[in-house]
């Protein structure tokens, strides 16, 4: 390996007692920074080990926590390789927990709700123009998906990760990703009403595109209003939504 390589590391370990923390968090620094690109091969493990001065089983370690925080990818008997910062493993946290119980799902719709009305007013001042293009086309898909329970769920996920890339904050942007198995178990239950016309189909894309113009015309307060009425005309505690969710949870009791 040349020396350039071994120069993405800081090997100065700032807590001796904890060295699996030590070097998996510069790694993890490594990875964030872009200095390992994804899909990029990190060194073996014992490179690994003799660039922190730690054992092999301390690399491996590391590498497993790394792993399981989603951020390298590791096959028996090759080498890890970074991975794309993603939402996904709290994504998958978050379906574990909206299954679990109605009281879970309700509490997700409400953290929806209090994290992405500050995620408009920050759209809004920032309008990131690769999160308007999202929006955009999101919107169009609703359009194209009306009737479609499964192209239209597909459609709202992707207007609310452009909502958030508008920010321009990509950290924003993970949390949203993680809250990806929140927005489709809410969209797929609100399509299975069975009373949903057609003018609440397109109602329901009119919202969204109160939304967009909002953001796209840098207003603050009015993107913080009209996502405030999107959440209420699409509150999760509606009586018929809620009938819906309460007699999945009870097909799920023993």
């Amino acid at each position: 390996m040349s020396l350039a390589r071994k120069s993405i590391f800081s090997t100065k370990l700032a807590n001796p007692s904890r060295l699996a923390d030590g070097v998996s968090e510069a790694i993890a620094d490594a990875l964030i920074d872009g200095r390992i690109a994804p899909g990029e091969a990190l060194p073996p493990e014992g490179e690994i080990a003799r660039e922190f001065g730690v054992s092999k089983p301390i690399a491996r370690e590391a590498l497993r926590q790394l792993t399981n925080a989603g951020l390298v990818s590791t096959q028996q008997g090759k080498v890890a390789r970074a991975k794309a910062l993603s939402g996904e493993p709290m994504e998958r946290i978050y379906a574990y927990a909206i299954r679990s119980s109605l009281k879970r799902l309700q509490e997700a719709n409400e953290m929806r709700r209090v994290i992405e009305t500050g995620i408009a007013r920050l759209a809004a001042e920032r309008h990131d123009p690769e999160g308007l293009e999202m929006m955009r086309q999101a919107i169009r898909d609703m359009q194209s998906g009306i009737g479609k329970p499964s192209d239209f769920t597909q459609a709202d996920i992707l207007f609310h990760l452009g909502l958030a890339t508008a920010t321009g904050n990509m950290m924003i942007r993970l949390q949203m990703e993680g809250m990806r198995s929140v927005q489709r178990e809410v969209s797929e239950l609100f399509s299975q009403r069975s009373n949903r016309t057609e003018a609440d189909w397109h109602a329901t894309v009119q919202r969204h595109q109160a939304i967009y113009d909002a953001i796209a015309a840098g207003d603050p307060d009015l993107a913080d209003q009209r996502i405030r009425e999107h959440f209420d005309a699409a509150d999760i505690a509606s009586l018929e939504v809620a009938g819906v969710v309460a007699g999945k949870f009870e097909e799920r009791s023993p």
